[in-house]
């Protein structure tokens, strides 16, 4: 994708959003480590009051940006997991913003500069994508779930372009078919559309493949006149409605597809 040069009134923008987005982003990371030092030794796992801090920081990025955010469909509340597509990493700001969610996220992520530090303060479950490691998942998955946390992941596996959703990948619904949670399990399907600003790529709020994430920040940053990002809220399924893993991807990649079809054009 081409980029246009941004404008000095681009770079003021940028200085401006960015600053103010910084100092929330990263007061609110010290609040959190902060009580993080009470809530750990009188909770555990547990964590009763930190993801509010995440929550407002997320909510207050979309208003510094000044990118709306619109929001559709009920949220879950019964026990289990969320999933949703993803195209950018505005999609965990979203999530973020309109429920207390954990995130899963592959091994790696945990050692990105910066973002690898950010998850783990938020409680990020990290996991190894191989088959020999599902028990180990179902574990940490089973502990989590019963600490009251709200499980979110990307069955896609990867980032698109925001256009289209990419295949979901089964085997990531393994561990929730495990005999010791599959009939307390319900996952919530969330479909993620951008709509760029106007006269602007359609995929201007994307980030794939190799694209560096800086200068795809200094980009939104920049835009003077933003598009919207809208979630919708789908009804939960319960796992074992379905007799596997595979029917199990198939109908929520269907009901993610459904939104996201009728309104990217």
């Amino acid at each position: 994708m081409a980029e246009t040069p941004i404008s000095a009134a681009g770079w003021l923008r940028v200085a401006l959003r960015g600053g103010v987005l910084a100092c929330v982003v990263f007061g609110g990371l010290m609040l959190m480590l902060l009580l993080r030092l009470f809530e750990r030794p009188l909770f555990g796992v547990d964590r009763p009051f930190t993801p509010y801090i995440t929550q407002a920081v997320c909510r207050s990025a979309f208003v510094i940006m000044g990118l709306p955010l619109i929001v559709r469909g009920p949220r879950m509340k019964v026990p289990g997991a969320v999933v949703a597509n993803h195209g950018s990493w505005l999609d965990i700001f979203a999530l973020n913003a309109r429920k207390n969610v954990y995130f899963v996220s592959k091994s790696e992520v945990a050692s990105w500069p910066g973002i690898g530090w950010l998850a783990r303060a938020t409680g990020t479950v990290f996991i190894e994508r191989n088959p020999r490691e599902v028990k180990n998942q179902i574990a940490v998955f089973e502990e989590r779930l019963q600490h009251g946390h709200r499980l979110l992941f990307f069955p896609e596996g990867t980032s698109s372009d925001t256009l289209r959703v990419l295949p979901f990948k089964p085997t990531l619904f393994a561990p929730f078919f495990s005999d010791r949670i599959v009939h307390d399990m319900h996952i919530q399907p969330v479909t993620v559309i951008y709509h760029a600003p106007d006269g602007a790529d359609p995929r201007f709020y994307g980030w794939w493949g190799d694209m560096g994430f800086g200068s795809h920040l200094l980009k939104v940053l920049a835009q003077p006149q933003q598009g919207q990002v809208e979630l919708v809220y789908h009804a939960p399924v319960r796992v074992d409605a379905f007799p596997n893993r595979k029917s199990l991807a198939s109908h929520l990649e269907t009901q993610i597809l459904s939104a996201h079809s009728t309104t990217i054009e």
